[in-house]
């Protein structure tokens, strides 16, 4: 038995459709987030120090508890997924770009979109009324020098390696691509994929899988804040 801490509506939501793809029995905590500052509840301190989400604890190897999302998929895939129904075979082609995104997903496809979310609440309570026209100039030029032409040449990225096949380690669906799932919903939120046809498709065709459907009755999808 597999026991996720789950922060609503955040990025934890891939872990949980990881399991229902793999089938495995797990039982779900759901934290929730503060309705003022949006941030995590010290709850989840109690189950690891940082008190982020996703967390696993592994109830059939003693409690061992796994934070980071990278590091849970490949916890679940080297413990859950004997037949690498998920993961290309170790040395191939494949497994070299499943390795890539896998890690690419949360190194450089998130850290701009958060930096965005930030910085346009800038000009948003809680902020004092008064600071709110120069948060408001300030976020403004952050996103015309740095982070509209970074999130632009993600998504062109993006968009091109998608025409190596419809997942992003190749042919056959990965857990790659539920960890990509993010930041391409994330762009999504803000109407970023038009004009993106590839992308697009990913994530009509990462919608249409079973696993996913039950994972988004269970919990929902996730919803960009402010979007």
């Amino acid at each position: 038995m597999i026991e996720v801490h789950h922060l609503e509506n955040s990025r934890s939501q891939r872990v949980i459709w990881l399991l229902e793809e793999l089938g495995v029995a797990y039982e779900l905590v759901t934290h929730r987030r503060d309705p003022s500052t949006l941030l995590a509840p010290d709850s989840l301190r109690a189950v690891h120090p940082l008190g982020k989400a996703p967390v696993i604890r592994d109830l059939a190897r003693n409690g061992r508890v796994i934070a980071e999302s990278g590091a849970i998929i490949d916890y679940l895939i080297e413990h859950h997924d004997a037949e690498r129904r998920l993961a290309p075979p170790g040395g191939s082609d494949a497994w070299e770009r499943y390795r890539f995104w896998l890690h690419h997903a949360e190194g450089s496809g998130m850290p701009p979109l958060v930096m965005r979310l930030v910085f346009s609440r800038l000009g948003q309570p809680p902020v004092p009324a008064l600071a709110r026209p120069l948060g408001r100039l300030f976020a403004r030029g952050v996103e015309q020098q740095y982070l509209g032409p970074e999130i632009r040449r993600l998504r062109e990225f993006w968009e091109s390696e998608l025409a190596a096949g419809p997942w992003f380690a190749g042919e056959a669906f990965s857990a790659a691509d539920i960890q990509m799932s993010f930041p391409v919903l994330a762009l999504a939120g803000r109407g970023g994929l038009a004009g993106y046809p590839r992308l697009e498709g990913f994530l009509a065709a990462c919608r249409e899988r079973e696993a996913h459907a039950r994972t988004v009755a269970r919990i929902g999808e996730f919803r960009l804040a402010g979007g």
